[in-house]
């Protein structure tokens, strides 16, 4: 039997149990989630406070499916603002558990902060199982006998970097899970990445469209650094909202954490269906928010340029959003493809258009046309506009057809496929845009080689 959560594009389920690891900070809470997944989805580093947001992800142990959350460090007298927002995501963690996992360092042994945490534990009425981490010697198994005196039941000894004990531990998670009645599950119909630089709003924006504080805020900038996974039920449909940590220019990404952030948001990118391009545009739109647009736009994934933070500039005439639209479209070239809303996270005005507009990009890139009406409108294209002559003779293209969808990919099959320009591969594809749209999403041709023995379409 395997520890492993759900591939990220498996339908998710409503009415999972829910198990928070929580613990004081640098005692191996997130390595020890990242081994029960089997993949490494929070970042590990060596120093402490690296976890801010709570972590979620789908895990199955024995037959039973439960939603893993790992929390920040939480520390019994917190002294910075942002301390005390940890601290607080962590107790909504616990209240809202079915189960919890308090993680010990063995090597260390008990510290104060590990019996605030297993008196606040204590008062909460939820099931805890102890685990008593980093013992990866056999001695170490006379370690864990000095957690008896937290008051949490039978210690459990782990080593979360090497998987040795997560097997004992899991079947006393499993115990622990109340007998819950099966819900019916609601597919998870669109996933959806929320990106842009750090400070622009994002976290802010996830939060009001959830209606609470699931997703860390705080003025300074960089707060948030794993890509972090919600759901939200939008009009009878289950969308998945991965919040990501904001992506700075290479030249800036400093060090281990900031790299394994940017690795995180740019895989939040490939798993998502369509992104949401959070800019302040208050503060005004950079080349790097156009930079982040088109990595999204380059993985072929839907996108949707917010505005956000558009109540702080709304004063400023009727034509204040057309211009705004018009510069935004002449800096960034597949802008011209993409929806455009205004939003204020502080406020929630707009916000839910932003989901509508996200829905009908992935129906854009979801489109399949026909091959008979691919091939009407380049025929009429081919005769408005002959392709140009290569340098060994005349360029023909014979006949098209779509060959993907997600995003749409059509093949121009033709006589000399190298001889053909890009700037007429560029007129082929405005002609499919303007005839289908396909609005938000990239839309992608190549040309192939006619074979021997092919009829035209």
């Amino acid at each position: 039997m395997s520890i492993g959560a759900r591939d990220g594009h498996a339908a998710g389920t409503v009415g999972l149990p829910t198990v928070a690891i929580v613990g004081r900070p640098n005692v191996g809470k997130s390595t020890l989630f990242n081994r029960i997944l089997g993949r490494r989805i929070a970042i590990v580093a060596e120093r402490s406070g690296v976890t801010r947001d709570r972590q979620f992800a789908e895990a199955e142990w024995a037959g039973r499916e439960f939603l893993l959350v790992d929390t920040g460090g939480i520390n019994e007298v917190p002294e910075r603002p942002l301390d005390r927002e940890v601290r607080a995501q962590v107790v909504e963690a616990i209240e809202r558990a079915q189960a919890i996992v308090l993680v010990t360092d063995g090597r260390a042994g008990i510290h104060p902060v590990d019996e605030h945490v297993a008196d606040l534990l204590r008062r909460s009425g939820r099931p805890v199982v102890l685990a008593v981490n980093k013992l990866d010697e056999p001695a170490g198994a006379i370690a864990q006998h000095e957690f008896h005196t937290l008051g949490l039941g039978e210690p459990v000894p782990v080593s979360a970097l090497s998987g040795k004990g997560s097997g004992d531990l899991l079947d006393r998670v499993v115990e622990a899970l109340p007998d819950l009645e099966e819900v019916a599950g609601i597919p998870v119909g669109l996933r959806l990445a929320v990106i842009g630089k750090p400070n622009v709003g994002k976290s802010s924006f996830v939060n009001r469209l959830l209606g609470e504080n699931r997703v860390l805020v705080h003025d300074e900038a960089g707060t948030t650094r794993d890509a972090i996974d919600t759901y939200l039920d939008f009009e009878g449909e289950r969308v998945c909202l991965i919040d990501t940590a904001g992506l700075r220019r290479r030249s800036r990404v400093d060090d281990d954490v900031e790299f394994y952030s940017r690795l995180r948001a740019t895989s939040a990118i490939q798993r998502s269906d369509v992104c949401l391009l959070v800019v302040d545009c208050a503060a005004g739109v950079t080349n790097q928010d156009f930079r982040i647009g088109e990595e999204a736009w380059e993985a072929g994934r839907g996108l949707v340029f917010v505005a956000n933070k558009w109540d702080l500039i709304d004063d400023r005439g009727p034509d204040a959003l057309t211009m705004f639209e018009r510069d935004l479209r002449e800096r960034a070239h597949y802008l011209r493809w993409v929806p455009i809303v205004t939003t204020s996270a502080l406020s929630g005005k707009r916000l839910p258009r932003a989901i509508e507009l996200a829905r009908d990009v992935q129906r854009e890139r979801s489109r399949r046309i026909p091959t008979a009406e691919v091939n009407r409108v380049l025929r009429a294209l081919v005769a408005r506009k002959q392709p140009p002559q290569g340098a060994r003779g005349d360029v023909r293209i014979y006949y098209a057809s779509q060959v993907d969808v997600e995003p749409p990919v059509f093949v121009l099959w033709s006589n000399r496929p190298k001889d053909l320009k890009t700037s007429y591969v560029r007129y082929v594809s405005n002609g499919f845009r303007r005839e289908w749209g396909f609005v938000g999403s990239p839309l992608r041709i190549s040309a192939r080689q006619r074979r021997e023995g092919d009829r035209d379409a």
